[in-house]
């Protein structure tokens, strides 16, 4: 596609977080997904929030079937998708109702005007229609009949009208392309890589519908200026694009590898979960072995035995699927196998909001078992960081052979930031070592990290008892005495306890005292980072700290929460960590908890850094 030069003035903008909105039907998802690839072939840095319905396919036009994505991408660094747009493109009148409040005053509101006829406006609630009545002059309003303008740009294909229709996002995705100077050429080779072969009638579609609003942007006296975001100065390397459920699968993928170890993944379809099953799938050709199991007790239990035959063995699902995992959790810690379990979490309880984020399960993740049944447990931060997460999983559970649960979250599992993709000499080492002398093999003889061996079935002289009846220390016999029940919770508790020894210490962002410690854990990284940097630049005396390892704590946390006058938690829950420490440490922290199935908003935490500091004045 020959892109001409500008013909009107192009105004450079360092951050522009935009927002496409429409029917759950209307392809928001594949044309944010679109924008954001251009983007990041452009250089920039960017973080996403796809937004979906809980609705299957909810009726069209009505407010729950809206569907969204939203993608922040700036020439410096960014950790948050955006507080408010500087841009929306609302594809029907449910879609601006839901998503008007977040776009800026003298943000840019582009609108299908095709959609906005008198059934949809009344399954939206509109008693007027807001394009005519005047309610929208705080905007720079952009009425566009996209419809239309796709039906004639794919005439000549012949089309039936539903699958020319279908085609209007793609018209939405050239306008927007070229308002921001996007590059094109990704979104014209992936409609070939897409259908070129299959359906090249489709591609053809597509690609017309594209070109048709690119150019519409760059003619229609309308629009008055294009906008340019610069390359960001990001560290040399590779990057792409990358999702949090697509890193934590290719960071399993990268731990088995480097430990020369096939890859077992057993898990049951759940939302927000369920791409980690799909993405590993992919990926056979580095002996990666995926079953989709009939519940998820039996995806659990099929990690067990995987485990137990020497394989790197792991299963994700979200919130409910962790509680009908709980009793094969508990196998698998009197086990004591290496295995990584991942709850991408969402909002609960039961069901909850399948398609919206939440940290919530916190308190099960550590907690969540009957009995003393303890279990390592690591905390994703961003995207990119779900990688190496899974990565250090890995890492610990077969050195400690013990489980190790991953905590991500909706938000992180489905959005994307660029990723700098790492060389696989530079990944530390996993080590594995499995018994296999008769003569000194006992099933339960500890090393100095508490950890038992790791035999393989078949070993020769080998032959052990397993099962989820106490066992005997040493021996691994099956034994009901009490001194020795204790004995053996006491050894499980001490050897998770002892992980600690191999995790960094704790760090902050800001001063090592002071008036206000700010501590985050999971996908609030990026909004807390970001509101403490901006009221560090504002003069106040605050810091942040992050944490990875959620059980156990790095063994300097402690000190640090005890060298500030006031500690602040947001969490996406009702307090869960908070009480954690408040438990573990005697300190006074407290809590700032949202649980609305969004993340925080930067302007969310900063009022609450400001309002806390302002009331430890008093």
């Amino acid at each position: 596609m020959a892109v001409a030069q500008p013909t009107k003035p192009v105004e450079t903008v360092e951050t522009v977080a935009i927002r496409f909105v429409g029917d759950s039907g209307d392809g928001m998802q594949i044309t944010g997904s679109q924008f954001t690839t251009s983007s990041a072939l452009g250089g920039n840095d960017l973080a996403t929030l796809p937004d979906f319905p809980a609705e299957i396919r909810a009726p069209a036009g009505t407010l729950y079937g809206v569907s969204g994505f939203q993608i922040n991408f700036s020439s410096t660094d960014i950790y948050t998708p955006g507080d408010t747009l500087q841009a929306l493109v609302a594809m029907n009148p449910a879609a601006l109702k839901i998503n008007l409040g977040d776009l800026e005053t003298g943000g840019i509101l582009i609108v299908n005007s095709d959609a906005f006829v008198p059934s949809n406006l009344k399954l939206a609630g509109y008693a007027e229609n807001p394009l005519e009545d005047g309610s929208l002059h705080q905007y720079r309003l952009f009425t566009i009949p996209m419809t239309t303008l796709t039906r004639e740009a794919v005439a000549k294909l012949e089309l039936k009208t539903k699958d020319a229709d279908r085609c209007k996002n793609m018209f939405a995705l050239g306008l927007v392309s070229w308002l921001y100077d996007r590059p094109v050429e990704p979104t014209l080779e992936w409609f070939q890589e897409k259908w070129g072969k299959t359906d090249p009638k489709v591609a053809e579609a597509n690609t017309l519908a594209f070109k048709a609003g690119y150019f519409f942007g760059e003619t229609a006296e309308a629009f008055p200026a294009q906008y340019r975001v610069e390359k960001a100065k990001l560290a040399p390397g590779v990057y792409r694009k990358v999702r949090g459920n697509e890193a934590t699968a290719l960071g399993m993928i990268a731990a088995a590898a480097r430990a020369g170890k096939p890859l077992f993944y057993g898990s049951y379809p759940i939302t927000p979960a369920s791409d980690i099953l799909h993405e590993l799938s992919r990926h056979k050709n580095f002996d990666v072995k995926t079953f989709q199991a009939e519940d998820e007790i039996a995806a659990m239990c099929a990690a067990i035995g995987a485990a137990y035959g020497g394989a790197f063995a792991a299963t994700g699902t979200s919130g409910p699927g962790m509680a009908l995992k709980t009793e094969a959790i508990g196998l698998a810690v009197m086990l004591e196998l290496p295995m990584v379990i991942v709850n991408v979490q969402r909002g609960g309880p039961s069901t909850g909001l399948p398609t919206k984020t939440e940290q919530a399960d916190l308190l099960q993740a550590v907690w969540g078992r009957n009995g003393e049944c303890p279990v390592a447990v690591i905390a994703a931060q961003s995207p990119p960081d779900c990688f190496m997460a899974a990565y250090e999983a890995f890492q610990i559970a077969v050195k400690y052979m013990t489980p190790v649960i991953l905590l991500t979250d909706g938000y992180l599992g489905n959005g994307a930031e660029p990723w700098r993709i790492p060389n696989v000499e530079d990944l530390p080492p996993i080590e594995v070592r499995h018994a296999t002398d008769p003569a000194t093999f006992q099933p339960y003889l500890r090393d100095e990290k508490l950890a038992r061996p790791w035999a393989i079935p078949g070993t020769p002289g080998l032959a052990h008892r397993i099962g989820g009846l106490e066992k005997k220390d040493v021996t691994g016999e099956v034994c009901y005495d009490p001194a020795n029940h204790q004995l053996m919770c006491e050894l499980r508790a001490r050897k998770v306890a002892g992980i600690v020894e191999s995790l960094p210490e704790q760090t902050v962002m800001g001063p090592d005292s002071g008036e206000l410690l700010v501590v985050s854990w999971g996908g609030t990284y990026g909004a807390v980072r970001t509101a403490v940097e901006r009221a560090q630049r504002r003069g106040l005396s605050v810091a942040h700290a992050h944490l990875r390892y959620l059980n156990p704590f790095p063994r300097n946390l402690g000190t640090l929460l005890r060298s500030y006058k006031k500690i602040l938690v947001p969490e996406l829950n009702l307090g869960q960590l908070k009480m954690v420490l408040r438990a573990h440490y005697l300190v006074d922290a407290h809590g700032y908890g949202k649980i609305q199935g969004r993340p925080f908003t930067v302007a969310e935490v900063f009022a609450a850094i400001e309002k806390m500091i302002a009331e430890s004045r008093l």
